[in-house]
């Protein structure tokens, strides 16, 4: 293989697929479609899979919606970190890319790269079934499915790799009818070994998942209890959600996976509140209005359900979100008064105070807790925004700053960095944020706008020259390569 990143739609017939998808989506959705690799020649080596992926992922999050909502992000991040250890990755590292979009999707990119619908929280109902999931992404990942396939079938890779790539990204801006005509008509370009193929990787991806479930002391049921949650699924619905286009699940599927948990005994695993709090955040955000929001709360709340705390929890979000911040406060004191250390319901404490402008108190609360957690994620983001909401521009800045060396990839982190440097009147702190964040999202000629007038503002600033100078040389070798 000569080079890596070289124009990738030559093949007419994917591209007339993914244009009718695309106009069956919605007449609004315009995707460009990306530009990977030439993997056609042969086995790609893990570095080259990794690089693969890289662009895969900055292509991907330049194209959907995806959430930076630092709770979330965290939470998922700390359950793929504990799973880790226990996965057959030769490298303990997965990139994670959280979607907006309300349907049951999750998906595995080579190179180590891990992306998850919001939806998927409407249909896992505890950690360990949302941690099966990940297992057996993490599975595929392990093996090199996509490596391998690759390797039995040379000319169909690129095609099918990037119409995989079209679909979710058609998946994640639409109802997910376009991304399922994407995946359905790149699928039917294969021959039936392919389709074969692909049914092993899934029976293996099954058995690893299991595997480091049970290595991390997690339910081995849960991955049939899960699987079983799809088929409902695709019986009361017009279409089957998209996870079931790429990891096709049948009655036999959830049968052997059952029965290789049977060689366990079975047992009660108690669930994490954490999980169920982030639930209930997710299931707030998917609602139509806080008013909604807040009679679905309620209701649970009066009725039976898995967590009366994580209802309690989405009641007082929704009630914040309404302006209702007395009875928001009310609501949220009870699970306080239990749990005074848990920082999801510190956060949401701080947020009432943020949102009713009482910026002192929420403020007090942020600085002691970053005491104890100084390197927590949620706790700095939102210590970040609540300075930039009361005012202290250099403050939330000197903090971005500061944490952008641990999340060099975070385009949240960039985005708020560069708004806050420009209420701070610094515009070359502007023009470095923005050119960070269009990198972190594979846009390059952006960047390098931004990056060619920040070098116009900082003559004299020779170690800031310096650094921006390597950046700019590695936005135009990357621009580059993509034109090779």
């Amino acid at each position: 293989m000569n080079r890596l990143i070289r124009q990738l739609f030559l093949c007419s017939s994917l591209i007339a697929c993914t244009a009718a998808a695309l106009a069956a989506s919605a007449a609004s959705n315009e995707i460009e479609l990306p530009v990977l690799g030439d993997t056609s020649s042969a086995m790609i080596s893990p570095v080259q899979e990794k690089a693969l992926g890289q662009r895969a992922l900055k292509y991907y999050r330049s194209q959907v919606p995806t959430s930076s909502d630092p709770l979330v992000i965290d939470y998922l991040e700390q359950l793929i970190n504990r799973l880790l250890p226990y996965s057959q990755l030769e490298e303990k590292r997965i990139d994670l890319v959280v979607v907006k979009n309300d349907s049951l999707n999750a998906f595995a990119i080579p190179g180590g790269i891990v992306g998850m619908h919001t939806g998927i929280f409407n249909y896992a109902k505890t950690e360990n079934q949302l941690a099966a999931i990940i297992s057996h992404e993490m599975g595929h990942l392990s093996q090199r499915h996509y490596a391998r396939r690759l390797e039995q079938q040379k000319n169909m890779m690129m095609p099918m790799m990037v119409g995989m790539l079209a679909g979710l990204v058609l998946a994640a801006n639409s109802d997910g009818d376009g991304g399922m005509a994407a995946i359905m008509a790149t699928q039917a370009a294969g021959q039936a070994a392919s389709l074969s193929f692909s049914r092993e990787n899934e029976q293996e991806a099954d058995r690893i998942g299991m595997q480091t479930m049970l290595e991390a002391r997690l339910d081995p049921y849960a991955a049939s209890d899960m699987f079983e949650e799809m088929l409902h699924s695709s019986r009361s619905t017009r279409r089957p959600p998209e996870y079931l286009l790429t990891h096709p699940v049948t009655e036999r599927r959830v049968a052997d996976a059952r029965n290789r948990a049977m060689a366990y005994p079975k047992q009660a695993f108690p669930d994490n509140i954490e999980f169920q709090l982030i639930r209930s955040r997710i299931r707030f955000e998917l609602e139509d209005t806080p008013q909604t929001a807040i009679k679905r709360f309620k209701n649970e709340l009066d009725g039976d359900n898995l967590s009366p705390d994580a209802s309690r929890y989405g009641l007082a979000l929704a009630y914040s979100a309404a302006g209702q911040f007395d009875a928001a406060r009310t609501t949220l004191k009870p699970l306080l008064d239990k749990d005074p250390s848990r920082i999801t319901y510190l956060i949401m404490s701080a947020d009432i105070d943020i949102a009713a402008e009482r910026f002192k108190p929420a403020m007090e609360l942020l600085e002691s807790q970053l005491k104890l957690n100084p390197e927590n994620y949620p706790l700095n983001i939102r210590y970040a925004e609540a300075s930039m909401k009361a005012g202290l521009y250099k403050q939330s800045a000197e903090l971005l700053e500061r944490y952008s060396r641990k999340r060099k990839n975070d385009d949240y982190l960039w985005y708020l960095l560069a708004e806050v440097n420009g209420l701070n009147g610094d515009i070359l702190g502007v023009h470095e944020a923005r050119a960070e964040y269009f990198i972190a999202n594979g846009i390059y000629d952006k960047a390098q706008i931004h990056l060619r007038n920040a070098l116009k503002l900082s003559k004299g600033q020779y170690q800031r020259t310096a650094i921006m100078e390597e950046r700019l040389k590695y936005v135009e070798h990357e621009m580059l390569e993509m034109r090779q």
